[in-house]
């Protein structure tokens, strides 16, 4: 038996050939292993973006630029970290079932702070290698490749375990209360969700209180906090009503946001991409301009939030032994897929193929690399680690017999 990574991070057992036991959540694992890859497609897509973040910011910015790079990341960004979210808080509430407050707390402190720590003082000075070494420019004092040292890139990628081992301890605060949740029904915590996320995305706009804030620990987007932690609630919310446990088809909603969901999608990626390049010039008004880019972002989430879960638990609720490897490996993909792309990009930096062609074998090749690299970290590290403390057992055990 060898631990198997969950969606959040938390252990649980699979057998000798990497499936998942009984009990776990598979559509769950596996929709968080698709959203990975989405991950790695935005992040592949910025090397081939032309803009101010790309090029001043971002690991690689490649001369040949792709105009579909853009499209494909707004549209990525309206869902992929939300539904990240929601399986965290969706899976929460059962880690927590099994251990007390205490340990639930020190549990997650391994499963997101300790590779957090490890890689903001490993992988962010690679990152800022990559960044001089890709555009000729000549490498600096070592105190500056830390993210506390600027105010450049900050944790970039990373931001996103402090903010989930926030939110865990949020749940804890919220089961110490001891209070009885009420049993608001599916499409009603849904309705408020969405309003609560859509009065602060608006708020945060029309007052100008957009952009990052940067810390030591937590790094996060303004406009953004509130809609991670309400879907992560919402997640939790959902485990308690046992939502995925009815086997209940939802045939008529699927069919419903197949036929209207890309009206949102559409009307938000082409007024976003629009003020992008000319921000003053409103179709009605600035107000009204951004009433209908946030609203329409908010349908578009919940038509892709709804799309992904229904879609994974109707068809793709099993794993086989590639998918279970996959699954396993996904969190550790996650924090490493970064500087493996950066890398990569370098190598396709100067090569003839067309920016299409490099941006496709750039997302399959940082993602499968990843996973290569994540394998040998758990054959290699990580399992000859897991076995010490059982074989410390047994070599006691034998001096207690002799």
């Amino acid at each position: 038996m060898r631990p198997y990574l969950s969606s959040d991070g938390d252990r649980t057992m699979s057998d000798s050939t990497g499936t998942a036991l009984p009990g776990r959540i598979d559509f769950l694992d596996n929709l968080r292993t698709f959203i990975i890859f989405l991950v790695v497609l935005l992040h592949s897509g910025l090397v081939y973006e032309k803009s101010v973040f790309t090029s001043f910011i971002w690991i690689v910015a490649d001369s040949a630029t792709c105009t579909a790079a853009p499209v494909i990341r707004t549209v990525l960004d309206i869902f992929i970290m939300p539904l990240l979210f929601f399986v965290s808080g969706y899976l929460a509430p059962m880690s927590l079932k099994r251990r007390s407050g205490g340990a639930f707390v020190l549990s997650k402190f391994r499963r997101l702070m300790v590779p957090w720590i490890a890689a903001v003082l490993t992988l962010l000075p690679i990152y800022k290698w990559l960044f001089l070494y890709s555009r000729n420019l000549p490498q600096q004092h070592w105190t500056t490749y830390f993210h506390w040292s600027n105010g450049v890139w900050g944790q970039n990628w990373l931001w996103f375990l402090p903010v989930l081992f926030m939110f865990d301890i949020v749940i804890v605060l919220i089961s110490k209360i001891r209070m009885k949740y009420p049993k608001v029904a599916p499409v009603p915590s849904i309705a408020l969700v969405f309003f609560l996320g859509l009065i602060s995305s608006v708020c945060m706009d029309l007052f100008h209180l957009q952009g990052w804030t940067k810390t030591p620990v937590l790094d996060f987007q303004n406009e953004r906090l509130l809609i991670y932690l309400l879907v992560f609630l919402l997640g939790a919310h959902f485990y308690r009503l046992r939502i995925f446990e009815s086997g209940r088809n939802r045939n008529t909603l699927l069919l419903f946001i197949l036929c209207i969901g890309w009206i949102p999608v559409w009307i938000y990626t082409h007024f976003t991409m629009r003020h992008a390049v000319m921000p003053n010039a409103f179709i009605v008004n600035e107000t009204a301009d951004r009433l209908l880019i946030w609203v329409n972002y908010h349908l578009a989430l919940l038509c892709f939030m709804v799309l992904g879960l229904e879609a994974f638990r109707r068809f793709l609720n099993k794993q086989d032994r590639f998918m279970a490897a996959l699954n396993r490996n996904s969190y550790s993909v996650y924090i490493i897929h970064t500087v493996v792309m950066g890398s990569l990009a370098i190598l396709l930096l100067h090569t003839t193929l067309p920016s299409p062609v490099k941006f496709a074998l750039l997302s399959v090749s940082a993602f499968l690399m990843s996973h290569f690299i994540a394998y040998l970290y758990g054959r290699v590290i990580r399992a000859p680690l897991t076995a010490l403390p059982s074989s410390f057992m047994h070599m006691s055990n034998r001096r207690k017999s002799i």
